[in-house]
C-alpha cells in the first residue's frame, strides 16, 4: 500500500446547500450545477495520482447523491465533526491510524487546482512537518501532515469562514515549532468576482472543461463580465 492518502472534501450538491454566496447572484439551481462541475473537474485532476483518494462527503446521509455525480469507483468516507476543523482532524486521525505516513486534505472550491500541486504537497511532506495551500481570501485550500508531526491543535480555536484562518493556523504552527511548506496561493470561488476572475484565467485553455463548458452554455457571465 502506498503511504499517501488524499481526502477530497465535497458537499452533497443539492439546491440551496452549496455556493450560497454565489447563489445570491446566479440563483440556487445554477450554483448547484456550477458546484457539480467544480467537483468533476477537480476529480479529473486528482484521480490519477499514486495515493489513496478518498471522497469525504457531507452530510452523512448524502452518499448516494454524491455517487450519482461522481460515480461508484472511489473510496468514500463521511465527514464527521461539529465544524470544519474537527472534520479535517478526524480525517488525519483515521488516515494515520490506518497506516498512512502522509495525508492531505483538499477542498472542492478550486476547480483549476493543478494536479502537480498534489504531488508537490506529498513531496514537501518528506521534508516538512506540514504543507498549506493559501487561498487569496485568507483561508487555505489544502493542508497536509506527516504522521509523526500531526498537529491536531491546527484545527482548534480557528475562526472558520473568516479572512484570518490562514494567519491563525500559521501562528499555531509557529507556536508548536511545526515546519510548513507553502504552496502558491489560489483563488477559492465563492463570490461573483471570484467566478469572473476564474473565467478570465481559464478561458481559451484546456483547463476545467466541465466548468468552462457550463459557464459558456449557461451564459451566467455577461459579455461585459467576460471582458
Amino acid at each position: 500500500m502506498d503511504d499517501r492518502c488524499l481526502f477530497f472534501f465535497v458537499r452533497n450538491p443539492k439546491r440551496g446547500a452549496v455556493k450560497t454566496r454565489l447563489a445570491q447572484t446566479i440563483g440556487e439551481e445554477s450554483a448547484r450545477d456550477l458546484y457539480r462541475n467544480f467537483v468533476l473537474d477537480m476529480l479529473s485532476q486528482l484521480q490519477g495520482g499514486i495515493y489513496r483518494l478518498i471522497i469525504c462527503y457531507h452530510p452523512e446521509d448524502g452518499l448516494e447523491d454524491v455517487k450519482r455525480i461522481v460515480g461508484e469507483g472511489y473510496y468514500f468516507q463521511p465527514q464527521r465533526g461539529d465544524d470544519l476543523g474537527l472534520k479535517m482532524e478526524q480525517c488525519f486521525t483515521s488516515a494515520f491510524s490506518d497506516g498512512f505516513n502522509r495525508a492531505v486534505v483538499v477542498g472542492s472550491d478550486v476547480p483549476d487546482l493543478p494536479a502537480e500541486f498534489i504531488d508537490k504537497s506529498f513531496a514537501a511532506l518528506e521534508v516538512y512537518d506540514s504543507v498549506l495551500g493559501p487561498s487569496l481570501d485568507g483561508g487555505y485550500y489544502l493542508i497536509g501532515f506527516q504522521r509523526d508531526s500531526f498537529l491536531p491543535e491546527a484545527f482548534r480555536g480557528i475562526e472558520w469562514g473568516t479572512d484570518i484562518v490562514l494567519r491563525q493556523t500559521l501562528n499555531i504552527f509557529r507556536d508548536n515549532k511545526c515546519t510548513v511548506h507553502l504552496l502558491p496561493p489560489l483563488r477559492d470561488i465563492d463570490t461573483p468576482e471570484d467566478l469572473k476572475a476564474f473565467f478570465q484565467k481559464n478561458r481559451g485553455t484546456p483547463n476545467c472543461p466541465h466548468t468552462m463548458a457550463f459557464l459558456n452554455r449557461s451564459k451566467l457571465l455577461s459579455t461585459k463580465d467576460e471582458g
